[in-house]
């Protein structure tokens, strides 16, 4: 815990201590109390409490833990591409998912005064990537930090009128920042994708016939056109494949994973054939859940 900023930590004990006493209330999260993450895990369900995490591995570890019901998690954002190695961190904890939220990202550039200029700018790697354009056309670098929230207390915590931060809007108020230009991110329409995870998965019971996602993790044989013929398995059978990331499996370079999403819940005529097939022409097969869908595809 003593690794967030000081100005954090106490309404992070706060947080963690009424966590700690309904922890199936609990949502856990990455980054300082004020952060996206925090926002989106209070938008997705109002009457949860938070649980800041310094961490996406030890948010993971909360809910894995019994400390937390679920966690809220980014995977997308439509400026930056990739958030989170869920792809790494997702197979190994056991969890699944068994939810998504679209969350529309506003940045502001907030300090300790309230005009600059301004010799840096903390944040998020993936904030400042959202922000590259202005930055670069007021001559701020950049330098990443852990969170966005958490680079806004940091910033009020050095007291330096030359640094800023890149956080949204509620973490100037939580930590006596003074805003300095709000929606500085480059994208008007700039949004992440988060899924939340919980122990375990939902059945088609909780999902109620709603339209619905299922994700999963699949290793092709290593013989030819054996990608091809995974793939061919959703076509044939009418199933929308709406995302397929690969990514290296250890340092051989040899072993190819593939975090694929389809619309469509495990336990429909369509999809359980499409799995079938693609069972056939893996090595391996882990599925993470089927969930609601929260923004329609296509």
């Amino acid at each position: 815990m003593d690794v967030f900023p000081a100005p954090a930590l106490a309404m992070v004990e706060t947080m963690r201590a009424a966590a700690a006493a309904q922890p199936q209330r609990a949502i856990a999260f990455q980054g300082a109390p004020g952060a996206n993450s925090h926002r989106a895990a209070m938008e997705w369900d109002p009457d949860a409490l938070p649980y800041p995490c310094f961490s996406f591995a030890a948010a993971i570890e909360a809910v894995e833990a019994g400390e937390a019901a679920c966690a809220m998690i980014p995977i997308d954002n439509s400026q930056a591409g990739r958030v989170a190695d869920i792809h790494f961190l997702l197979p190994e904890s056991g969890l699944s998912i068994v939810g998504e939220h679209f969350l529309a990202i506003h940045h502001a550039l907030m300090a300790t005064v309230p005009a600059g200029p301004f010799r840096a700018a903390y944040s998020h790697p993936h904030a400042l990537a959202q922000s590259r354009a202005y930055l670069r056309a007021r001559g701020i670098v950049p330098v990443a930090h852990a969170d966005t929230a958490g680079s806004a207390a940091w910033v009020a915590e050095q007291g330096d009128p030359t640094i800023a931060a890149i956080a949204p809007a509620l973490a100037a108020d939580l930590y006596g920042l003074r805003i300095v230009e709000e929606n500085v991110e480059d994208a008007a329409d700039n949004t992440t994708r988060f899924v939340v995870l919980a122990r375990k998965p939902l059945d088609a019971a909780a999902l109620g016939g709603r339209p619905a996602m299922t994700t999963f993790v699949f290793e092709v044989n290593n013989v030819p056109a054996a990608l091809y013929k995974a793939l061919g398995s959703f076509a044939t059978n009418g199933v929308n494949m709406t995302k397929l990331e690969s990514y290296q499996k250890g340092a051989s370079f040899a072993a190819t994973m593939f975090f694929a999403d389809i619309v469509g819940a495990a336990g429909e005529p369509a999809v359980d054939r499409a799995l079938a097939e693609l069972r056939f022409h893996c090595k391996d097969v882990q599925m993470f859940g089927s969930y609601p869908l929260a923004r329609e595809r296509g």
